[in-house]
């Protein structure tokens, strides 16, 4: 049993401690545990080029042009059994390198897509992906805000375990957490959640939603995007659509169950979502053949340059 955890905040600040609370228990509890301050580690913003996703539905492997730790960090998550993400909030939302992980996490790592790619290795008599690539996970993630500007981070935080659909055990925020380490109620609450990351990792089969019951019966996930002027609304981190509705004095999202399937976090959700990806991949490369594609890209670039880096400047 190995319990990673993972920060995103300055070293040995808020969230390294955090981090380390929650390890703490998890190894009185005989996990095995490892700590990664993340800025030590070179990681790369994701430059959109798509040779992660093409690599993968085409049969070719898990490939990435940026050429830094993100490799190995990755396989280090994919290794354990259980992975927490603690990430300091700056503007309610995750950090700046936590959103570099999400992003570089992408379509690359979507599980659906890495089925795919290892039915075709073996369709080709290679050998399969490696199983620790496939195996299931869970992950929890913790916020510490310094204000009570903190809410959004639930759904960017729980995009992480999207693509590998990795099962979210515990996703919450501390506000107004500059002297979190003297919380005494929230030092307890970080060594919950590491005690319930290993309970759901000793049967990450049977893993499951260890926080308090949100919004969406689905997700769990609180933040929504309401279309103007409907009663329409889609869950931001499930992608489900329905409405949200008064009952006994609370919100709940209701849809219908007929559409969980679709759900971003399933695997038939991903089945379906590798599906459009692969028709609009193929559409894409077949445009770049296309004389009218070709020389409305032409006009375009030349239309004005981009300003130098000063920083690059010779």
């Amino acid at each position: 049993m190995k319990i990673l955890g993972l920060s995103c905040g300055t070293r040995n600040g808020n969230n390294d401690t955090m981090c380390r609370v929650a390890l703490e228990a998890a190894k009185e509890m005989g996990a095995e545990i490892e700590f990664i301050h993340v800025f030590d580690w070179d990681i790369k913003y994701c430059t959109g080029c798509v040779a992660c996703s093409r690599s993968l539905v085409m049969g070719k492997g898990m490939v990435c042009s940026q050429k830094d730790d993100f490799a190995k960090l990755f396989d280090k998550m994919a290794e354990a059994d259980g992975v927490l993400v603690v990430d300091p909030i700056y503007e309610s939302g995750g950090s700046g390198l936590f959103h570099v992980l999400c992003d570089r996490m992408g379509p690359g790592h979507d599980i659906g897509m890495m089925y795919m790619l290892d039915g075709k290795l073996k369709e080709q008599g290679k050998e399969g992906l490696d199983p620790k690539y496939l195996k299931k996970k869970a992950i929890s993630f913790v916020g510490i805000g310094g204000s009570d500007w903190a809410c959004r981070v639930e759904t960017d935080h729980a995009m992480l375990a999207m693509s590998p659909a990795w099962t979210v055990v515990n996703n919450e925020f501390f506000s107004w957490s500059k002297d979190v380490i003297m919380q005494d109620e929230k030092v307890e609450r970080m060594r919950q959640i590491g005690r319930n990351l290993v309970e759901a990792a000793k049967d990450v089969d049977n893993a499951k939603w260890m926080g308090e019951p949100g919004a969406c019966p689905h997700c769990n996930g609180n933040n929504f995007y309401i279309f103007p002027g409907t009663t329409h609304c889609v869950c931001e981190l499930c992608g489900l659509e329905g409405t949200l509705e008064v009952v006994d004095g609370a919100f709940k999202f209701k849809f219908a169950p007929e559409d969980e399937h679709k759900a971003h976090d399933t695997i038939s959700g991903k089945k379906l979502h590798g599906d459009d990806i692969f028709e609009n991949e193929g559409r894409l490369m077949n445009l770049f053949k296309d004389p009218e594609f070709k020389a409305r890209k032409e006009h375009y670039t030349n239309v004005v340059a981009p300003t130098p880096s000063p920083s690059k400047a010779v």
